[in-house]
């Protein structure tokens, strides 16, 4: 035989130690309470054994406190959970969780540091004689035990349930009896149980008066968070009312900015035809400049040439006297 590892979906409870487990219908498996370090839990996870799905349902009754070191044991669709405790204190009251519909309430409660408000006791179901037997042994709540207690389950014909405490001794072990019976070995004390009609009906009206009592808080939290919403809804609105009002201003300057940057692009665009005029002339006026300058260097080019004709002349004429040579009557 071997263990083997399962992958389960979904997200499973955190990492924790001295919790309480049961499987029901051989399908479902639930977690319930536990530690880590210096926290306690209350959170209940279950696993579908069918599918490895872990889920954290919805619970109905009462809120159980965390614990740790609790014990549990399943009574058919009952899961009954005796002790632990929240690094303060140990736990004194006895739950019950139906399986089948998930929902808690309380079983018997006890006072004082007594074995059953302590953790690391074992608990076991037993069938005697046709009654249903919660048999819970040992615990640690300062210092360790060695008693026996047992509870019956159901309600007897005075509607009067009770449970039975038994110390013995270490060496002595001795079967469940149907009736309480006093020994040299120990001594069985009989200890009356809270599921009668009339306590059940106090802790019922208790509990009415402190759902009442937390109705009535919530009322009135939800009433001050309403009269706070209504006044941030008032100044929001006021706010609102000058965004609009600042709004409608910021337009009429957008507008009149508007007109403004319409009037500049109309005059830019007079500037711009202006100035390709401007443009147009000085491209006139630069071929102007150059036909001007070629008549000035065609001017001076024939200026130039009848200055030479000219010098000419004069020189012939005088070298031709100082040789006797006449001038040329053409050239005369």
């Amino acid at each position: 035989m071997t263990w083997d590892d399962v992958d389960a979906i979904g997200t499973p409870p955190s990492p924790r130690s001295d919790h309480a487990a049961a499987c029901h219908a051989d399908r479902y498996l639930l977690i319930f309470g536990g530690g880590s370090h210096a926290t306690c839990f209350s959170d209940l996870h279950v696993l579908d054994l069918q599918t490895m799905e872990w889920s954290r349902p919805k619970q109905q009754g009462l809120t159980p406190s965390p614990r740790a070191g609790h014990a549990g044991a399943t009574v058919r669709e009952n899961w009954y959970i005796v002790g632990g405790g929240n690094n303060k204190s140990g736990v004194s009251e006895t739950l019950v969780l139906n399986m089948s519909t998930l929902t808690w309430s309380v079983v018997s409660t006890v006072e004082g540091r007594v074995p059953l408000a302590s953790e690391g006791m074992t608990l076991v179901h037993s069938n005697y004689n046709g009654n249903d037997y919660l048999i819970s042994f040992g615990g640690y709540n300062g210092r360790y035990s060695n008693k026996v207690y047992t509870l019956k389950l159901g309600l007897k014909t005075d509607s009067q349930s009770s449970a039975k405490e038994e110390t013995v001794s270490d060496s002595t072990s001795r079967a469940l009896e149907p009736e309480v019976e006093i020994s040299q070995d120990g001594k069985i004390r009989e200890i009356a149980m809270d599921s009668a009609d009339s306590d059940m009906k106090n802790r019922n009206d208790e509990a009415s008066e402190q759902l009442l009592a937390t109705l009535k808080a919530e009322k009135e939290e939800l009433e001050a968070t309403l009269n706070r919403e209504q006044l941030q809804t008032v100044q929001l609105k006021k706010e609102i009312v000058q965004a609009e009002n600042r709004n409608a201003e910021l337009t009429k300057e957008l507008q009149a900015v508007r007109g403004q940057l319409a009037a500049e692009q109309s005059r830019c665009f007079k500037l711009e035809v202006d100035v390709a005029e401007l443009r147009q002339k000085l491209q006139s006026l630069d071929a102007l400049e150059k036909e001007v300058e070629l008549l000035r260097r065609q001017r001076a080019a024939s200026e130039q040439a009848a200055l030479d004709a000219a010098q000419r002349q004069s020189s012939g004429g005088m070298w031709g006297w100082l040789v006797g040579t006449p001038p040329d009557k053409s050239e005369s």
